[in-house]
């Protein structure tokens, strides 16, 4: 049986000192859920921080994003090896903002996860589309697509430790969200995916999250879907009260 994961993305949003005082406060509010793994991904300012305020809590803390190389002339980047140093222990890739604002594509996410993985780091790799594409009904087509760049060159030990979150590109930031029956139907097309590409065994013991406008009162009904694994929550996840009703709806 899969361990759901709730993984909390506070993109750009707080800085050192709020972020360690947050940290403190969920890992008192989380210190029971043991049934569930959790992950808070802060800025990069801050990820020592947090991952030091969460020490041998069980709480996992993330990076947002990395350059593919592990150093170099590449001004503002960050490399999976910094990341890891940092405390970080996992790293959200190709997410919807960073395709959409910085431009990454489908090599470069693949690029990404290589890095992670060669730096010891574990990938959580976003895949989903624009309402565009979801009205013009090309759903599967763009998450067969992004999830193929994603695995690409991966050994089955490699894809033992990677975490998929499907986010409607549409339902993200924008208050809407996929209903508990279109979340069902895109991951479990993900599974079939990968079922049919790697295998039962890999595809069943795969976490696929959701990700797009989650909150403490729709969450339990989005959880409770077979093929849906947990969430990666945005801005939802900015109030450890708030974030915390969430990893309980997992539980």
């Amino acid at each position: 049986m899969r361990v759901p994961l709730v993984a909390g993305n506070w993109k750009m949003f707080k800085g050192v000192a709020d972020a360690v005082a947050y940290a403190k406060e969920f890992r008192a509010l989380a210190k029971d859920l043991t049934a569930v793994e959790l992950v808070i991904a802060p800025p990069f300012t801050a990820i020592h921080g947090v991952a030091d305020a969460l020490r041998n809590s069980g709480i996992a803390t993330a990076g947002q994003d990395c350059y593919w190389e592990k150093d170099g002339a590449f001004t503002g980047a960050i490399s999976a090896p910094m990341l890891k140093e940092a405390g970080a222990a996992l790293v959200i890739l190709g997410h919807s903002e960073r395709r959409r604002v910085f431009g990454d594509t489908d090599a470069d996410v693949s690029r990404k996860i290589h890095a992670a993985y060669a730096a010891g780091l574990a990938p959580i790799a976003c895949i989903g589309e624009t309402l565009e594409e979801r009205e013009a009904g090309r759903t599967f087509e763009v998450l067969d697509t992004q999830l193929k760049a994603a695995l690409d060159g991966l050994s089955a030990d490699q894809f033992a430790q990677m975490v998929i979150a499907y986010e409607p590109v549409w339902a993200i930031g924008t208050g809407r969200n996929a209903t508990p029956e279109q979340a069902q139907e895109a991951h479990a097309h993900i599974r079939g995916r990968l079922r049919a590409w790697l295998g039962a065994e890999a595809a069943d013991k795969c976490q696929i999250l959701y990700g797009g406008s989650v909150k403490p009162d729709n969450a339990r009904a989005i959880l409770q879907q077979p093929d849906v694994d947990g969430a990666l929550v945005g801005g939802a996840s900015l109030d450890p009260q708030g974030f915390f009703q969430i990893a309980s709806a997992a539980v």
